[in-house]
């Protein structure tokens, strides 16, 4: 029984899901399907090339490449004369927007694409053994979580019903928290899951814009004065980290983890986490997205769609 993709499978503009529910549907889809195999080392000394969170899921899968670059970067980095890369690797969800400009910039190299779209526009342009498609549900734009998580499972090889049951244990914790008193949440995660900062964050931008406020830091970085001015009403939320120091002692709450844990359940932690706070304040996502996909469509000169299919 596939209960929360169910719901991923039908809703509509009127009805859109929260994040803590697309992240029990993407775990529904992993203890379901076969994901492909990610290659362990495709190119000896490539670039590899993201937007957005794509980029800080590729640091993840790939930790042994220095050279990396995101949409703001990756024009400098094609041009840099420091090193020969060997190859191209492209990780992006969708297959469109800056990939595109991605891929034409790789032109004159090998290139491996990461996707989960079958019908990118550079499938055309590419040997289909050079395209690795990846299973992925119907979820909002943005949400790209089941994408970026499959990406993360081919290469953690996590147990997703481990993760599955701890996520209960997850809503269980949160079911005893009354959410909406906060409007600021401070994340403190450990130094090693440091790419999962950004992630994070990107998710506080999507869902909240300026209505909510969201900070990830790593145990070293909030050391650093991230704390001088505090609020009361400001949550802090420590997952793998104890928190003595920071922020009010009856607003620090520390997610329990299991003694063993990995990229995957650290991202799904945090991401149902971020759901659960979405679920406790107005629907400021919902109730803008289908006005964001229409300038987002002119912007990037391609339909782009409230709800990626």
């Amino acid at each position: 029984m596939s209960k929360f993709r169910d719901v991923l499978n039908t809703f509509d503009l009127n009805n859109i899901p929260n994040l803590d529910l697309v992240v029990e549907g993407a775990l529904e889809l992993f203890s379901e399907v076969e994901l492909p195999t990610l290659p362990e080392k495709p190119f000896k000394e490539p670039l590899v090339v993201g937007s957005g969170n794509a980029y800080h899921t590729a640091r993840i899968i790939f930790p042994d490449y220095k050279y990396l670059a995101d949409e703001s970067s990756f024009i400098s980095a094609f041009e840099y004369e420091g090193v020969a890369y060997d190859g191209v690797v492209l990780v992006s969800a969708s297959g469109g927007k800056h990939a595109l400009k991605m891929a034409e910039m790789a032109k004159n190299l090998p290139l491996l694409l990461l996707t989960h779209n079958p019908q990118t526009p550079l499938r055309d342009h590419l040997p289909a053994d050079n395209i690795l498609v990846f299973p992925k549900n119907r979820e909002p734009y943005t949400y790209n979580t089941s994408t970026y998580l499959g990406l993360i499972l081919s290469r953690t090889k996590e147990d997703v019903r481990g993760i599955v049951e701890h996520m209960s244990e997850l809503q269980a914790l949160w079911d005893g928290y009354q959410l909406s008193k906060y409007n600021a949440f401070v994340f403190i995660i450990p130094d090693t899951f440091s790419a999962l900062s950004p992630m994070v964050r990107t998710k506080f931008d999507e869902l909240f814009g300026g209505m909510v406020c969201g900070r990830v830091f790593t145990e070293s970085e909030v050391m650093h004065a991230k704390t001088v001015v505090n609020s009361d009403s400001e949550l802090f939320i420590s997952a793998g980290v104890k928190n003595d120091w920071y922020g009010n002692p009856d607003a620090r709450v520390e997610i329990p983890l299991p003694d063993q844990y990995n990229w995957a359940l650290l991202m799904c932690a945090l991401y149902l986490t971020v759901g659960r706070i979405q679920e406790a304040h107005p629907p400021y996502f919902a109730d803008s997205i289908e006005g964001y996909a229409q300038i987002a469509t002119n912007i990037f000169g391609h339909p782009i769609s409230p709800i990626v299919e």
